[in-house]
């Protein structure tokens, strides 16, 4: 039952292999015909790989087919038996657990053990087993061990060899070190060089991932902020319309005004180039609470900041102010800016009665505060917010004077663009 497993599993092995080859062929036709360099290295290395490497005992199969062999029926067992255990070391030597199994240790001492005895018992082709006895276990040792491994069983070639043929034991000698050390040396090569291509691939995936969650983040602060301020402009343009028409109509300009705004602003969130201005965003949070019947507040003190700097605060504004239009029913917001030479601080606190339950709760809440805090957190800043110690809610973020946005999400915007 074990051995139909085998087979099985020999044949499973086999049409992969072709299927793969034929899967890169085509791949690289494709490739030529449309004048791209060919970047697939080629199907992925296994036991069919080391098959070919079995002709080099043609010539003791050809002595035993002659009759130049004693003992033929022992001499071809032992072949047999041979060529079964190096193809089962070689299909094993490709993945860690079988190559790291007992089983797998046990199958390549019993080749060496055959090996020395077939090569010391008959002597000339027959010592070609050891350059193939290397070769298994050069694709089994691809550790820091397989100088010492490779050497050593170099030696042992060569000291059987030179009791059999003298001085053509340095051909067995330097024909095994070179199978062992050369078949190790490509295997661990192709083998580390698919693993950086495969961990190149994981980057990649990671930082399209992180592009989504930049873009999802930033689509979610334009849209949340700008539908607030349409829904409040609406709000007073209808409470305003029976008393005074022209006072309507200033806040149905307004609304045209922030919706065309928004507009320009996502198609710059979408190609990757929106830089957020810290006076733009405070010139629209006056309007936003002004139309809110909110009376804005704004301070602002301290050297000039970087563009990303700006950018990340300004987004920080338009959240917390979001916040405050929506839910606090607040008489007064006052946004104040300080900085130093090492550190900026931006503060929005509101009198009201802070967000509802589960909106912000008593940390960083909210799916636009939460994003900011991360985003925040990976410059070197910081974001709280809660209830104020008088009441009110209140928004304070820090960030490092010059900072900005981390280095991973530049990375991510110059790649967009």
């Amino acid at each position: 039952m074990a051995l139909k497993e085998q087979w099985r599993a020999w044949q499973i092995a086999r049409d992969e292999w072709k299927a793969e080859n034929a899967r890169v062929k085509a791949e690289q036709r494709a490739c030529r015909k449309e004048g791209r360099p060919v970047e697939q290295l080629g199907p992925s290395l296994n036991g069919f790989t080391m098959l070919p490497w079995l002709l080099m005992g043609l010539g003791a199969f050809s002595n035993l087919m002659q009759g130049k062999t004693p003992n033929p029926w022992i001499g071809g067992i032992a072949l047999l038996t041979f060529n079964s255990l190096y193809i089962y070391v070689v299909f094993r030597a490709f993945h860690k657990e079988t190559r790291e199994a007992t089983s797998t240790h046990v199958a390549v001492g019993l080749m060496t053990v055959l090996t020395c005895a077939l090569a010391g018992g008959y002597g000339g082709s027959w010592l070609t087993f050891f350059p193939l006895l290397g070769l298994a276990v050069g694709a089994l040792a691809r550790g820091h061990n397989i100088g010492r491994i490779g050497l050593g069983l170099s030696v042992l070639g060569g000291v059987v060899g030179a009791l059999r043929e003298g001085w053509d034991a340095i051909s067995v000698f330097y024909g095994t070190f070179l199978s062992t050390m050369v078949t190790a040396a490509i295997l661990s090569l192709a083998e580390t060089v698919r693993e950086l291509r495969s961990a190149r691939e994981e980057l990649a995936r990671q930082a399209v991932e992180k592009e989504r969650l930049r873009f999802s983040r930033d689509l979610h602060d334009l849209l949340g902020h700008t539908l607030s301020v349409i829904v409040v402009k609406s709000e007073a343009a209808r409470r305003l319309a029976p008393r005074s028409m022209d006072a309507a109509l200033e806040q149905i300009t307004d609304i045209e005004a922030v919706g065309r705004q928004a507009l320009t602003e996502i198609r710059e969130a979408v190609t990757g180039y929106r830089e957020g201005s810290l006076a733009t965003e405070l010139d629209n949070a006056r309007s936003a609470l002004t139309a809110a019947g909110i009376e804005p507040v704004v301070r602002q003190s301290g050297p000039p900041l970087s563009a990303q700097t700006e950018a990340l605060l300004g987004w920080v504004v338009r959240e917390a102010v979001t916040n405050a239009v929506r839910y606090s029913a607040a008489g007064t917001c006052t946004v104040t800016v300080e900085g130093t030479a090492e550190r900026v601080r931006l503060r929005v606190v509101d009198d009201g009665s802070g967000p509802p339950s589960g909106t912000a709760g008593s940390g960083v809440g909210g799916t636009g505060l939460k994003g900011l805090t991360e985003r925040l957190a990976t410059a070197g800043g910081s974001l709280t917010a809660g209830p104020g110690p008088r009441g009110g809610f209140t928004v304070t973020a820090e960030l490092p004077v010059g900072e900005g946005e981390s280095a991973r999400d530049a990375e991510l915007t110059e790649a967009s663009t």
